[in-house]
């Protein structure tokens, strides 16, 4: 199978940025808040976690997660926010290209040198980032196709919405590599014929390559030792 046929499809919370619980730090400092005054920490402490728990089990949805914890943090910073995009524009607004992951910009790089195609199919990124933020991130317009359910109103893990994937960049679903962080999507993936990876928020240089391994790519770059 030719490289070109084949294609990295990503989602984009968690797997291309780093989860807000990651950012606690620079949320803090953003809304003027204590450090440590946020302490949910999702799959990072999910027994401390009870919201996340509720989520992982199905009670809950994701978008009902992060709303909680949208009006929650507002509250906190004297503001009522009613959506997603008003708490990470004031979190992560400043400077998006920070929350990037390192080892995505290497995966995406080394995925587009190898000549394979690449997508984004993602739930929310519109409504959890803003359509602004996309053009601040000049790395997405290495991507062939963005999926967002924004706007499609398809959400994962409908099995349509990974043929809007397959359909718009003309490629067979089992050369398709799916990498995402929620076990549901990964399911839906499967079914729908794509390999996958479930992304590991703790571990992402480890599941990237390994989603890089399935495309049968190489290049990218190797952990460093610091101290080297």
């Amino acid at each position: 199978m030719k490289r070109e046929n084949r294609a990295l499809v990503l989602d984009f919370g968690g797997v291309i940025s780093r989860t807000l619980f990651e950012t606690h730090a620079m949320t803090e400092a953003a809304l003027g808040l204590p450090a440590g005054t946020l302490t949910w920490r999702g799959p990072f402490d999910p027994g401390s976690d009870d919201l996340w728990r509720s989520m992982q089990a199905g009670e809950i949805s994701e978008r009902d997660y992060w709303m909680a914890r949208t009006r929650e943090t507002g509250a906190m910073a004297g503001q009522t926010w009613t959506r997603m995009e008003e708490f990470v524009t004031a979190a992560r607004g400043a400077d998006p290209q920070a929350v990037i992951r390192a080892e995505a910009l290497d995966a995406i790089a080394a995925a587009k040198r190898a000549g394979c195609r690449l997508a984004i199919l993602s739930n929310e990124l519109d409504l959890f980032y803003g359509a602004g933020f996309r053009e601040r991130l000049p790395f997405l317009a290495d991507f062939d196709l963005i999926v967002d359910a924004t706007h499609t109103k398809i959400l994962k893990p409908d099995s349509r919405a990974y043929a809007l994937v397959t359909e718009g960049l003309g490629v067979a679903a089992g050369d398709c590599v799916f990498v995402d962080d929620q076990k549901k999507n990964i399911d839906g993936a499967i079914a729908a014929g794509m390999k996958t990876v479930h992304f590991d928020v703790r571990e992402p240089r480890e599941s990237y390559d390994e989603a890089l391994r399935l495309l049968g790519v190489s290049g990218a770059r190797e952990k460093t030792d610091d101290a080297a």
